[in-house]
């Protein structure tokens, strides 16, 4: 194994933290809802108390410092349903419930105003959105609703998006193989392999999304690069297979060895009949997608 792929695997990964930039925090005010519309207690105040006091848990969340674990709180409570759509967030309630500052949950507020999960109008304040408003394909969001009451839904979505998506990356990153992408590549497989013999699956699972995540971005299409990290993210959340190197396997090892060499020979039509035997070892793949036809 590389120096390079021993530290890729063991490095920690610094996520984007989404602050707003200066002077946008202020872009209009947040107004506080008209007393008749705020009918009983805010929804937080009959939600699970943990999630409260965010100053005083371990940090974890994506973000850094209160604004990343308010993000994290407030985001898995709109997408769990605890805070209905069209509900307003009132940011002195808010920091009430929470113990943080007006700073940091406007802060907050932006980021998931980004998201699509909030909206922030003059003289109105800040709503939830419907579902059909959310950006679904963002990390964050994909996480929370693995972790959340539509995890079933995530989870066969995020198979029929990837049964989509990386067939074709591999066929495409066939056609631009370059010898330092196939070595990490070929270094993925072997932490894989190391990590199968010692029983990590941790390991096993970082190197897994090291190599799909690698293997859209060679692919040569930008759109398709774009859509990386919704891989990555796919591989990573918990709740439920979604591929079957979800459960370390044989089997994972070997068309995982075959996409290798596929596209060490330039081979793009095998590199993809590999990806999708990859894509349906698990049942619970296969119930979402066909297996591909024998010729």
């Amino acid at each position: 194994m590389s120096t390079l792929a021993h530290t890729m695997m063991t490095a920690a990964r610094s996520a984007d933290s989404g602050l707003a930039g200066p002077g946008e925090l202020d872009r209009y005010p947040y107004a506080e809802a008209p007393a008749a519309e705020r009918v009983g207690p805010p929804a937080w105040e009959t939600a699970d108390p943990e999630l409260g006091r965010v100053g005083r848990r371990a940090a974890g969340s994506r973000g850094r410092g209160l604004h990343g674990q308010l993000v994290q709180q407030l985001g898995q409570m709109i997408v769990s349903g605890d805070l209905g759509a069209d509900r307003p967030l009132v940011p002195e309630e808010i920091g009430q419930r929470f113990e943080v500052s007006r700073t940091v949950v406007r802060e907050s507020l932006r980021v998931l105003e980004a998201k699509g999960l909030v909206s922030a109008r003059p003289n109105v304040g800040t709503r939830v959105r419907p579902v059909s408003d959310w950006n679904l394909l963002d990390p964050d969001i994909i996480e929370w609703r693995a972790f959340g009451p539509q995890r079933d839904d995530q989870r066969r979505e995020l198979a029929e998006l990837r049964w989509t998506i990386e067939p074709l990356a591999a066929r495409l990153a066939a056609g631009h193989g370059r010898e330092e992408v196939q070595q990490r590549l070929v270094d993925m497989v072997e932490i894989m392999r190391h990590a199968f013999a010692q029983g990590d699956a941790l390991t096993f699972s970082r190197a897994d999304a090291e190599f799909h995540t690698l293997l859209i971005q060679v692919a040569g299409n930008r759109m398709l690069e774009h859509l990386s990290g919704i891989v990555s993210s796919a591989l990573q959340v918990s709740g439920g297979p979604v591929t079957g190197c979800d459960r370390p396997s044989e089997a994972c090892l070997s068309h995982h060895g075959r996409i290798v060499d596929a596209l060490a020979a330039g081979d793009g039509a095998a590199a993809e009949a590999a990806m999708r035997q990859l894509l349906t070892v698990h049942p619970e793949v296969e119930r979402v997608v066909p297996a591909p036809r024998e010729h």
